[in-house]
C-alpha cells in the first residue's frame, strides 16, 4: 500500500464513526484468533520448562532458570515490540514477536535432542519473544476502544488465550508420546506444539491485522488535535503522559507477575518431589492458566464498572489467599493445590487487567505503544526474578515459606493504591 492510498484509507476512518466501530470489532476477532494460538505456545514453557532444565542439569537448584530465561527474553522482546509497533505498526511488532517465539521453540527442541544446555538457554531467550507478543496483543484491542470499553477489550483478548493455554498443558502427555515416537525427548514434546502455535499466531496477525488499529487511532487523534486547536473556545487535546497513572499500572502488573511466576514455577517441582506424575502437573497448571485468563470477560466488566483501583486491591487480597492455601496444602492433596493455583491465576488476572487499563488510560496514541513496551519490560523482568529466585528460596527454605512470602508481598498493592487515590487525574483519549 503506497503512502497516498494509506492516507486515503485513514481519512476514510477519520470521517466515519461507523467504520471505526466496525474496525474495532474486526480487530478484536483477529486478536482473539492469534491469542488462541499464542496461549498454546505460552503453555509449553510454563508447564515443562523447569522439568526439562531439571532433567538436563541434574539438579533442582536451577530449575527456575528456564522461566527466568524466557521471561528475560520476553523483557528484551517487549521493548523491541513496543518500539517497532510505535515506529511501524502493531501488526509488524506483534507478528515479529510471535514468529521469533516459534523459532525459539524449535531451538529448544534441538537443544533437547543434542543435550546442549547452552543452546537450551539461548533458545529459551528467543522463545520469550512469543510470551511478549502474547501479552502485548492485549493492547491492540484497546487502540480503538473508548475509555468505557478498555477493560472489556483487554478481557476479550485475554479470555481467548484460555482456549490454547488450557489445552496446552493437557496435551503434555500426548505431545511427549508423539515426541518419543519420532526420537525426540518427551519433555521437549510440548515445544513442538509451541513452535507451530506461535508461528500460526504470527502469520494470522501479519496477514489479517489490516488496517492497523494503532495507526488508525493515531490518525484520529491527530485529526482531533488539529480541529480543536483551530477552535479557541475548546479545550486542547492533552497528548502528555499521566505519569502517576503509569506508575500505578506498572507497579500493579510488576508485583502480580513476580508473585505469580515464583509460586507457579516451583509448583511442578514441589509436586514432583511428592509423587505426582506429569499428568497431575499438567492438570494443575492447566487449571491455573485457565484461572489466569478465563475470568477475564467478567474482570474487564468489573474494571470498567467498579474502577481500576478497586480491582487492583482485589488482586492483592486474592494473592494473599492463594499464598496461604498453597502453604497449608498437604503435599499429597491434588485438590488443594488446584485451589491454590486457581486463586493464584485469578489474582494475576485481576492485577493484569486493572494495571493494563491504567496504562492505556494514562497514555496518548503518539507514545502509547512505546510506553506499553517499556512497562512490559519491567513486567517480564519481574517474572524473570520470580522464576529465577524461586528455586533458590525453595532450596533454602520450603515451598510453604515461599508461598506465604508471595502472599504477604501482594499486600503491598493496598498502600500503593491508597497513594494513587490522592491524585485521580487521567488522560482521556
Amino acid at each position: 500500500m503506497n503512502r497516498k492510498t494509506n492516507q486515503q484509507m485513514l481519512q476514510g476512518y477519520i470521517e466515519s464513526p461507523e467504520k471505526i466501530k466496525e474496525l474495532y470489532r474486526r480487530t478484536l476477532w483477529i486478536v482473539v484468533l492469534s491469542q488462541i494460538f499464542g496461549g498454546a505456545g505460552l503453555a509449553a514453557g510454563v508447564t515443562v520448562g523447569a522439568l526439562l532444565a531439571q532433567d538436563m542439569l541434574g539438579t533442582d537448584r536451577f530449575a527456575g532458570l528456564p522461566v527466568a530465561l524466557f521471561t528475560l527474553g520476553s523483557a528484551a522482546a517487549a521493548l523491541v515490540i513496543g518500539r517497532v509497533s510505535q515506529r511501524f505498526s502493531r501488526r509488524t511488532g506483534l507478528a515479529s514477536g510471535f514468529l521469533a517465539g516459534g523459532i525459539g521453540a524449535i531451538g529448544v527442541i534441538l537443544a533437547a535432542l543434542s543435550t546442549n544446555v547452552w543452546l537450551l538457554f539461548a533458545a529459551l531467550l528467543i522463545y520469550g519473544a512469543g510470551t511478549a507478543a502474547n501479552l502485548q496483543a492485549r493492547y491492540a484491542g484497546t487502540d480503538l476502544a473508548s475509555a468505557k470499553q478498555r477493560g472489556t477489550a483487554i478481557s476479550i483478548a485475554l479470555v481467548s488465550t484460555t482456549f490454547g493455554a488450557f489445552a496446552g498443558p493437557n496435551l503434555v502427555g500426548v505431545m511427549g508420546r508423539f515426541a518419543e515416537s519420532i526420537g525426540i525427548p518427551a519433555l521437549a514434546g510440548p515445544f513442538i506444539l509451541a513452535a507451530i502455535a506461535y508461528l500460526l499466531a504470527g502469520i494470522v496477525l501479519l496477514i489479517f491485522l489490516r488496517p492497523d488499529p494503532l495507526l488508525v487511532s493515531l490518525a484520529i487523534q491527530e485529526h482531533r488535535q488539529v480541529r480543536q486547536e483551530s477552535k479557541a473556545d475548546m479545550e486542547p487535546v492533552d497528548s502528555t503522559i499521566n505519569k502517576k497513572g503509569v506508575y500505578l499500572g506498572a507497579t500493579v502488573m510488576v508485583l502480580t507477575q513476580l508473585i505469580m511466576f515464583a509460586i507457579m514455577t516451583m509448583t511442578p517441582i514441589h509436586m514432583g518431589h511428592h509423587g505426582h506424575d506429569l499428568g497431575a502437573v499438567g492438570l494443575v497448571i492447566s487449571i491455573h492458566i485457565a484461572a489466569m485468563y478465563l475470568p477475564s470477560i467478567v474482570t474487564g466488566i468489573l474494571v470498567d464498572k467498579l474502577g481500576r483501583v478497586v480491582m487492583a486491591t482485589a488482586a492483592g487480597v486474592t494473592f494473599m489467599a492463594a499464598g496461604v492455601v498453597a502453604a497449608l496444602a498437604p503435599a499429597d492433596s491434588l485438590a488443594v493445590l488446584i485451589v491454590a493455583l486457581a486463586l493464584l491465576g485469578l489474582g494475576w488476572n485481576f492485577g493484569l487487567i486493572s494495571g493494563t487499563t491504567l496504562i492505556v488510560d494514562s497514555t496518548h496514541p503518539s507514545t502509547r505503544a512505546k510506553t506499553q513496551g517499556t512497562v512490559d519490560v519491567l513486567v517480564a523482568l519481574a517474572g524473570a526474578a520470580g522464576g529465577g529466585f524461586s528455586g533458590m528460596v525453595m532450596a533454602q527454605s520450603s515451598y510453604a515459606v515461599m508461598s506465604l512470602g508471595g502472599g504477604f508481598l501482594a499486600l503491598l498493592l493496598i498502600p500503593v493504591v491508597v497513594w494513587s487515590m490522592k491524585k485521580t487525574a487521567q488522560v482521556d483519549t
